[in-house]
């Protein structure tokens, strides 16, 4: 059976874990890409290496020519800037844009059926952009967001209840940032609601701490930002997309009147599997966290706005 070959756009942390995990798992034939001369062919020599010793049947290469990734069933973009302490993720925006653009450029021309998923920051307005210079559709352009801050949800709860992650269930929605949207109302620990093993006040500290979850590392790590976990994220995404698992996962997608939004990459629970995105979940949200998912929105567009003034100088 031919497999897929999965196209890792930046060889910096992000990008050569989730190559690595890739391979680990065997989800397709590796291609790493990276401006910087000898990068990417580096990592992939030694990640070549390393399935060697794995014994997988898994090729992977590495370079600076976009041309490689003609055919790619999924282009991952990890390419760009990482926040430094003090930074927030809007701060890398016109940085990111700069270097995003054109790569979105280039996947069109190189791989036009390739689905796209989006990690650099600031994602949702990434995403957007991908979309956009693109030109794909929605099931196409998919941001990685949600799986991860729910993850640090889930291990900041399993931390403080003493219980295996695997037993908890909880979902962020929203942006990628300060307006994440954790949906209380429907975490649950054993099956059970969490407020019954963990009281509101506590469940909210833990919430506050997933939204600042990455600002955490960055500031431990000082030189870089996080990369273990987002790879896992972007892996369960890719994973479910390659075994068309139709796994429901939190994501970022443009909305087309789900939750009353429109025409706006916000994250939401999306069903994943060959298409890319087969359709749009739609949660039940109590009117809190339906008004919070309607702020982060706006938030986003008024980022996107931001952009939209700023290409023009570039």
């Amino acid at each position: 059976m031919t497999r897929p070959t999965i196209a890792v756009i930046g060889a910096g942390q992000v990008g050569a874990t989730t190559a690595h995990l890739a391979l680990l798992k065997q989800l397709g034939d590796v291609v790493l890409v990276d401006v910087i001369d000898g990068l990417a062919e580096g990592k992939a020599l030694d990640l070549l290496q390393a399935a060697a010793v794995e014994g997988v049947p898994i090729r992977v290469r590495g370079t600076t020519d976009y041309d490689a990734i003609a055919g790619a069933a999924i282009v991952v973009v990890t390419a760009g800037l990482a926040r430094k302490p003090g930074m927030t993720r809007d701060d890398l925006l016109a940085a990111n844009a700069g270097i995003v653009g054109p790569i979105a450029d280039r996947i069109a021309r190189v791989a036009p059926q390739a689905i796209v998923i989006v990690v650099t920051n600031p994602l949702d307005v990434m995403t957007q952009l991908v979309l956009k210079q693109t030109g794909f559709p929605r099931e196409r352009v998919i941001g990685m967001a949600g799986v991860l801050d729910s993850g640090r949800l889930k291990a900041f709860i399993a931390e403080q209840a003493n219980v295996s992650p695997a037993d908890v269930s909880a979902m962020i929605l929203g942006s990628h940032g300060d307006q994440m949207v954790p949906v209380v109302s429907s975490i649950t620990i054993g099956g059970k609601p969490a407020t019954q093993r963990i009281d509101a006040a506590t469940l909210e500290k833990l919430c506050e701490r997933a939204r600042n979850g990455g600002a955490e590392i960055v500031a431990l790590l000082k030189q870089s930002s996080a990369y273990y976990a987002p790879a896992a994220s972007v892996i369960q995404m890719v994973d479910a997309i390659v075994r068309n698992r139709r796994a429901v996962l939190p994501a970022c997608v443009r909305l087309e009147g789900e939750y009353g939004l429109r025409d706006v990459c916000i994250g939401v629970p999306v069903e994943l599997g060959s298409p890319g995105v087969v359709r749009v979940v739609e949660q039940p949200l109590t009117d809190a966290e339906r008004t919070a998912l309607h702020r982060a929105a706006q938030q986003v567009q008024s980022t996107w706005n931001q952009l939209l003034t700023l290409q023009p100088k570039a």
